[in-house]
């Protein structure tokens, strides 16, 4: 059994393979491996684990060995899942007893230099005593045994976390669903999701693939396994060529940053031309896109050599194309040129022939170009038109985006006039709302046609819906830079209930090449983004909290923790964050991961403990200030958790909660107003649809249901859908 494939399906699917059931037959010799098979259960459950009893059954209906093997994988999976597959040391071994007074601290390590035989002048460089780099500083003073001994063991308590592990088929058929759900996505899928289909797209070339490749990135991914594997690619756009060599030389697909294109072995060219000259030769108005990545097109024209082969001559017109040796008209330049000219309408029209899609993402524009109503009566016309070819990822985007363009009044009354742009990399962007508001009229008509088209789509007799509340305000994955790889993690705007009195956030980083400093801190604000307070390596201590002390290189990894005691917190918004004081970036360092815990006071336990971890979260992002989430103290007095996802480009070094302060609440400001689409507008749009819901606490279903929620529960129906965070994509219509 091979443990990354294993790793992969348990962390994407919260589901274990079970041999034997490759064919869907059970498997045979009931209690064989009932010990192992308990034995795991109680490993597990150590780390915040449990099997289904369904999966208990299961496993222990299998020979001792093949239960050993299976425990093995998965208890990896789910450690490293939670984050448990490594040591989390802290520098102060008692935290969050017994943490000193900042100045205190600071003293103590002077004399402690002092008496070492270090003079004042050995210590002052002539601009001052570096307190950074006072011996004893930033580096672990006890090893993780040491830690080990300084701390009480966990008591266990009712509000631990518990992910249950259901049961799957054989290792192969789970690969190829897994497969198949990913390469088929109506969404696009994050960084590590990417990585996942290229590993899966190269196990499953030679077997069942998807009816349809919707989002590019996915295609580009799948047809670099298909083209090593021998087989032809899938392509109607000369992008779709650009982003398969991308893939092939592991760069870019999205196409944000650019790829370094090496040599070619003959074969792979011959199908790279091959598949531009079929597209071109079919619709030679595609050209055009070549000059939205001239650049590249040119770089691969280097490696491809289309002069050699004669027999491709549409190929050829690719290349002719980037080096401006032959002119082509942009779709993009004859838009602009109506829209000069004053006519937004025929604009509208053009594209609703050539590019609707495009035009639902101009909307905005266009109709904020209509100066008379037949003009906007046109506009909204022909985007009504062009919303049947429309992905339904493309209906629900604009369909937040109009729900975030009120009135000027509206925006003016709850202080929206600055706006947010995240970008690919989840690098953030704030400035003001300069665009006029878009008539209430048009934006509320085009509303209404979006969610009849969205309900146009939606299964026609649905089964029975039951939904677990909490997922309700969970938002939709509208992007795939939206979120990020964890346990635990919602995309971009989800908002979800803290419970508990102590909130413990972790950083663990382990640095690659050079010597790299990560920092964790908490930003403490009121109700008007002011009146700061925080905890960082600079401030130790407060009524409120302790931070675990600062820890200045990781080339073994390390850990940073702060411990707060919700109670006592007097401010409105709570914002960990982690700055990149000096070294890697969180794209350079070899792994980085954000996490928070939840407990109460009389449980005891060390700093890290498994059990209680809600959420671990993957820090990948160009910026070097990370901001995966806030916490907000609402009117009832009850915490809630809202998902950024995203990061402040920052300083090259020396990034700290004092100094961006001003740019976080500025952030704050502008994006907590923002509205985001969420799991209760499409169960909305199902309910009037015809879908039956379902009491949460009524009766059993006597039949297949469509269970929506934060984790999959025992019991439900045979043929039932269940969907979870980990598949919530599955719910945006195609």
């Amino acid at each position: 059994m091979s443990r990354d494939l294993v790793a992969l399906v348990v962390r994407r699917t919260h589901r274990l393979p079970v041999p034997g059931r490759e064919s869907g037959r059970e498997p045979g010799g009931a209690g064989q491996g009932a010990v192992q098979a308990r034995q795991f259960d109680a490993a597990l459950m150590s780390v915040g684990f449990k099997l289904s009893g369904e999966l208990l059954a299961r496993l222990s209906a299998l020979p001792g060995p093949q239960v050993a093997e299976v425990a093995e994988a998965g208890l990896a999976a789910v450690r490293e899942l939670v984050g448990d597959h490594v040591r989390h040391n802290a520098y102060f071994v008692d935290f969050p007893r017994n943490v000193p007074d900042t100045a205190e601290f600071w003293f103590d390590l002077l004399v402690e230099a002092l008496r070492a035989g270090r003079s004042a002048a050995d210590l002052d460089d002539g601009s001052g005593i570096d307190l950074l780099a006072l011996p004893g500083y930033g580096t672990y003073r006890h090893d993780h045994e040491d830690l080990l001994s300084a701390h009480d063991e966990l008591v266990a308590g009712a509000g631990d976390r518990v992910t249950v592990l259901h049961p799957g088929d054989g290792l192969e058929r789970e690969v190829e669903a897994l497969y198949l759900a990913l390469a088929g996505s109506t969404t696009p899928l994050g960084e590590e999701g990417l990585r996942d289909l290229a590993v899966l797209a190269r196990h499953c070339a030679d077997g069942p693939q998807p009816a349809a490749i919707p989002v590019r990135e996915n295609r580009a991914t799948v047809n670099a396994a298909r083209l090593q594997a021998g087989s032809g690619l899938l392509a109607d756009t000369v992008t779709d060529v650009l982003r398969t060599a991308c893939a092939l030389f592991d760069g870019d697909v999205t196409l944000a940053a650019p790829t370094r294109f090496g040599p070619l072995p003959r074969p792979a060219r011959r199908v790279l031309l091959a598949a531009l000259d079929e597209v071109v030769a079919a619709a030679p108005g595609k050209l055009a896109d070549v000059l939205r990545h001239r650049e590249r097109f040119k770089r691969l024209g280097e490696r491809l050599h289309p002069h050699e082969y004669p027999r491709w001559p549409h190929a050829a017109r690719v290349f002719a194309v980037a080096r401006g040796e032959q002119r082509v008209r942009s779709l993009d330049g004859r838009v602009d040129e109506l829209l000069a000219a004053g006519e937004p309408g025929t604009a509208a029209d053009l594209l609703a022939a050539a590019a609707p899609g495009k035009l639902l993402r101009a909307f905005d524009r266009l109709l904020r170009a209509a100066a008379t109503a037949p003009e906007r009566a046109a506009v909204l016309a022909a985007a009504e038109r062009a919303l049947p070819a429309a992905s339904g990822r493309l209906l629900l985007s604009l369909r937040e985006h109009l729900e975030n363009r009120g009135s000027r009044e509206s925006r003016e009354r709850t202080g929206g006039e600055r706006r947010v742009f995240v970008n690919r990399d989840a690098r953030s962007h704030v400035t003001d709302d300069l665009r006029p508001p878009l008539p209430a009229a048009g934006r509320e008509r085009l509303a209404a046609a979006l969610d009849a088209e969205t309900a146009r789509r939606l299964p026609a007799d649905p089964p029975p819906l039951l939904v677990d509340p909490e997922i309700l305000d969970v938002a939709l994955p509208l992007s795939g830079n939206a979120s990020a790889a964890g346990i635990g993690v919602l995309p971009r705007g989800s908002v979800q209930p803290v419970r508990g009195e102590l909130l413990r956030f972790f950083v663990y980083w382990k640095q690659h090449e050079r010597t790299t400093d990560f920092d964790l801190s908490a930003l403490m604000l009121d109700e008007s983004y002011g009146n700061p307070t925080w905890l960082s390596y600079t401030r130790l201590g407060s009524v409120a909290g302790e931070h675990s002390g600062d820890i200045v290189e990781a080339p073994d990894g390390a850990s940073e923790f702060i411990n707060l005691r919700l109670s006592k917190v007097s401010g409105r918004y709570i914002v960990p964050q982690v700055n990149v004081f000096a070294g890697e970036g969180f794209q350079e360092v070899e792994e980085s991961f954000f996490g928070w815990m939840l407990r109460e006071e009389e449980q005891r336990g060390l700093p890290f403990e498994p059990r209680t971890v809600r959420t671990k979260s993957e820090l990948r992002g160009s910026g070097r200030v990370a901001l995966p989430l806030v916490f907000e103290r609402r009117d009832d007095g009850e915490w809630y958790a809202r998902w950024l996802h995203v990061h402040l480009r920052g300083a090259p070094d020396a990034n700290r909660v004092e100094t961006n302060r001003v740019t976080v609440a500025d952030l704050l400001r502008a994006g907590l107003r923002r509205q985001h689409l969420t799991v209760r507008h499409l169960v909305a749009l199902m309910t009037a649809n015809g879908a039956r819901l379902l009491p949460r606490n009524g009766p059993a279903p006597d039949g297949p249901v469509t269970y929506l929620g934060l984790a999959r529960p025992d019991g439900l129906p045979e043929g039932s859908r269940v969907i979870t965070p980990e598949n919530l994509h599955e719910l945006i219509p195609a």
